[in-house]
């Protein structure tokens, strides 16, 4: 083929394909030691110059037998040259200078894992009990009536609420705390395994909206005395616990506690000694909900002081708190949002974050005065950055791209406040290097149906886009909380199943309805008690735009869509039956009365108190609408949006008598893995090719 005409597959293009990692930009995988950067290659990992040299610092070769480039490496001590290496079976610390291990504890069989380097101690969960395993190598079993019914040390709350771990190390590394989950009374889903002679049951416990939920517990345990306390937070039932956060000299705990409506969110401290509640040091109530996402961070320089985020003033912003709950000040104030505090400038004050303050589709990194609230650029102000901090705060990591950068890394001196950039990677767009045809990627912006918001969209041309022909087009949704599709990153964060849309001859189009996040309070909320009704009504703004376009062929028009997206795919197709020709629906919600307790009562309310907004938003009643062609996919194990879903939906198609088609993966869950998700896009493909094409 001539240069820019090789064609794509999906081995080349989808993320379980056996091509897909080749063609991605290159990246250089580093850590912090101290203020040093480190680099980790796949055998070996040192010390990264401004020049890009190498300094190597540990081999595996030189280590042992074992060791091979299935690890993981840290460097936890910012004065010592140690570097912390585990392969699941061993964790050492290795002297790169003395190139000998100074120190090792066994790994092997540890699930949920997490060490303090405080006291090279490592908590850990097995055959369902909690195990704290000291410096010294000893074993130390915490509980006995671990079970599938009683968890502890891992998540609680099904990950809601910014939870990703079970187990929360004291700053001293001397006591843990950790959730327990009494799940016994929640009712069992009846998952079955069919990968046995005789097919087992194996049941999910699946809590779901309006039902009867699971009540938890936090205990600290002791290292020095072997005892384990509970906090007297009162009756577990109906309520939620998260974000759990240690006071610098390991003596107080602190957690926001959330009503089970989600509107009424406290923050209370705790005798990490005795159990017992010290203070409620903050209060937070709405309307609609509270949603903290984010533990309390105390100040390195000052442990009187603490950071909080919240979004009361409709933006997720910083806030300032002395330790006995009284406000200071509002750090960051404006029509942007706080998405994540990457550290600390101790030398300067400041606190390091990445926000969108430039533009909606933005994210950059910020220094923020904790004397006044002033923000300082740390990047170019333009892209998606994301940063990782030093030690002290005086350097930043800088991985970023922009629509039209693949990948750039930058190491910025950031000492004083007054960045200092010294680029490590340029990287080529892999793509064109091969010769690949690369379609065309652009953004742009229209009206909400409000008439007032702005919503951004992406769209995907082929590579030999003629104006003057008219194209099938597909709608790729989700539309749902806690994502968003279009950003300033490369070819404006398109999905690289557009790329192989586009070169089959599709256009697709992507649009970020309200709901979606990055956008305020207010955005996100305007969907309360009504999923889909707001965004189907923002998504057809985007039909309507599409009107406007000659080269889009109305009467070939798709939609697409996975989880939520799954849901938006039937609700657009059984809503507006005229419009949309082919759907294929991935995972879809089609009730969310069977959705779990906490994501769906937080957006839903429970069917009890909302009766109305459930029937508004249920697909069943709509089967008998759905008039193109649509392809239903699920996995048979689903323990997100359980088979019921898909299963119930289909027996009112039966009812109604119209015709979707469903087909199922065997033994995967909520998404496709590995290799299956090549089969799973090409299945996708397939249907639109032979019904929209």
């Amino acid at each position: 083929m001539q240069a820019q005409d090789k064609l794509f597959t999906l081995e080349d293009l989808n993320y379980g394909g056996s091509n897909y990692y080749s063609l991605q930009p290159k990246n250089i995988w580093t850590v912090w030691w101290g203020d040093e950067l480190m680099y980790l290659d796949a055998e070996e990992g040192g010390k990264l110059g401004a020049d890009n040299q190498r300094t190597t610092c540990f081999k595996l070769s030189d280590i042992g037998n074992g060791w091979h480039s299935a690890y993981s490496a840290e460097y936890p001590y910012p004065d010592q040259p140690l570097v912390l290496l585990n392969n699941r079976r061993q964790r050492i610390l290795w002297d790169f200078e003395k190139k000998e291990t100074v120190w090792s504890q066994t790994s092997q069989g540890e699930q949920h894992s997490d060490w303090t380097k405080a006291s090279r101690a490592v908590a850990y969960v097995k055959d369902n009990q909690l195990y704290v395993r000291t410096a010294d190598n000893n074993e130390h079993q915490l509980t006995t009536d671990g079970s599938r019914e009683i968890v502890y040390g891992q998540t609680v709350h099904r990950n809601e609420f910014g939870i990703e771990k079970g187990t929360f190390w004291s700053p001293d590394g001397l006591l843990l705390a950790f959730y327990r989950m009494d799940q016994s009374m929640v009712a069992d889903y009846p998952q079955v395994d069919i990968f046995h002679r005789v097919a087992e049951y194996e049941p999910d416990k699946y809590p779901m909206a309006g039902e009867t939920s699971h009540q938890v517990t936090v205990g600290v345990y002791n290292i020095d005395t072997g005892k384990t306390v509970y906090l007297k937070a009162g009756d577990p039932t109906d309520r939620y616990f998260t974000n759990i956060a240690w006071s610098p000299d390991s003596k107080t705990i602190y957690m926001f506690e959330l009503n089970r409506d989600q509107n009424d969110c406290r923050l209370v401290s705790y005798d990490a000694a005795t159990g017992e509640r010290l203070a409620e040091l903050y209060q937070e109530t709405s309307d609609k909900y509270v949603e903290p996402l984010h533990p309390i961070q105390f100040l390195p320089w000052d442990a009187d002081k603490f950071i909080m985020q919240s979004q009361r003033d409709g933006y997720n912003h910083l806030y300032l708190y002395q330790k006995n709950g009284k406000l200071v000040r509002q750090l960051t104030q404006g029509a942007f949002v706080v998405m994540d505090v990457l550290g600390f400038n101790a030398k300067e004050k400041a606190i390091i974050i990445q926000a969108n303050r430039e533009h909606p589709l933005c994210h950059n990194l910020y220094a923020v005065s904790t004397k006044n609230g002033r923000m300082t650029l740390l990047d170019n102000g333009r892209g998606v950055h994301n940063g990782s901090l030093s030690a002290t705060g005086i350097r930043l990591f800088d991985n970023y791209t922009e629509p039209d950068v693949p990948r750039n890394i930058d190491v910025i001196d950031i000492a004083d406040l007054k960045p200092k950039a010294t680029n490590l990677l340029k990287a080529e767009d892999p793509w064109k290097a091969e010769g690949f045809r690369i379609p065309t990627y652009e953004s742009g912006s229209i009206k909400a149906a409000d008439g007032v918001t702005d919503l951004y969209w992406r769209m995907v041309k082929p590579a030999d886009f003629d104006p003057t022909k008219k194209y099938p087009t597909v709608i790729y949704v989700y539309g749902g909380p806690h994502a968003n599709n279009v950003q300033a990153s490369y070819r404006w964060m398109s999905r690289s199943w557009e790329t192989y849309m586009a070169q089959k001859g599709y256009i697709t189009f992507i649009l970020d309805n309200r709901g979606s996040q990055y956008r305020g309070r207010d955005f996100e909320q305007a969907t309360f008690r009504q999923l889909g009704q707001v965004e189907m009504q923002d998504q057809m703004q985007g039909i309507e735009y599409l009107r406007t376009l000659p080269y889009i062929d109305m009467d070939r028009i798709g939609v697409h869509g996975w989880s939520f997206g799954g849901f938006m795919t039937i609700s657009l197709m059984t809503t507006y039956p005229d419009v949309f020709k082919v759907g294929v629906a991935g995972g879809p919600v089609i009730d969310w009365k069977w959705y779990e307790v906490m994501y769906g009562e937080r957006y839903m309310d429970t069917p009890q108190t909302n009766p109305e907004g459930y029937k508004l938003t249920s697909l069943i009643p709509k089967a008998k609408n759905l008039k193109g062609k649509l392809q239903i996919i699920s996995g048979y194990n689903d323990d997100t949006v359980v088979p019921q879903h898909c299963l119930t939906f289909l027996a009112a198609c039966i009812e109604a008598g119209t015709q979707p088609d469903f087909f199922v993966y065997p033994g995967e869950s909520h998404n496709m893995r590995g290799h299956a998700s090549v089969h799973l896009h090409e299945r996708i493909t397939q249907y639109f090719e032979d019904y929209l094409k």
